[in-house]
């Protein structure tokens, strides 16, 4: 049976929802949290899944390339991303579909993440991003 360990990042980001019925239609931002667990089926000669630090580098540095303190939105949200490209100096980052949590979660956890873990010979199990501390959304590979 495989180990896991998690590492958590905190990064800020914006975004909005198209067609939400509430107060994300608009532009607004969450202080995001993003728990990452990741397993090993053999311990390293250290007697660890991977360093915390492979993590906090892997993790955090795509985090901080593609989304903190930046915008995301919808790839269809033509008029948010035509003002936002007025905005000099403005890290816009486009989603195939809404930038919910649940959408964030996944792509981390499908897409983004598992390239950049492989060297590494481990996996992700699982992402929890959290949007709020009571909101949140998990993903797992392939869901």
């Amino acid at each position: 049976m495989p180990v896991t360990v998690s590492r958590a990042i905190d990064f800020c980001a914006g975004h909005r929802l198209l067609g939400h019925e509430g107060k994300c239609t608009g532009l607004h931002g969450h202080n995001y949290v993003a728990e990452v667990t990741i397993a090993a089926e053999e311990l390293d000669a250290v007697g660890r899944v991977v360093d915390f630090a492979v993590i906090k580098s892997v993790v955090k540095g795509w985090i901080d390339t593609h989304w903190d303190h930046g915008i995301l939105l919808n790839r269809t949200d033509e008029g948010a991303i035509a003002a936002l490209r007025l905005v000099a100096e403005t890290k816009l980052f486009l989603c195939d579909g809404n930038p919910t949590v649940e959408w964030m979660a996944a792509h981390l956890c499908n897409t983004a993440l598992p390239p950049l873990l492989e060297p590494y010979g481990v996996t992700i199990t699982r992402v929890k991003l959290s949007e709020t501390p009571n909101c949140f959304a998990t993903a797992v590979p392939g869901g």
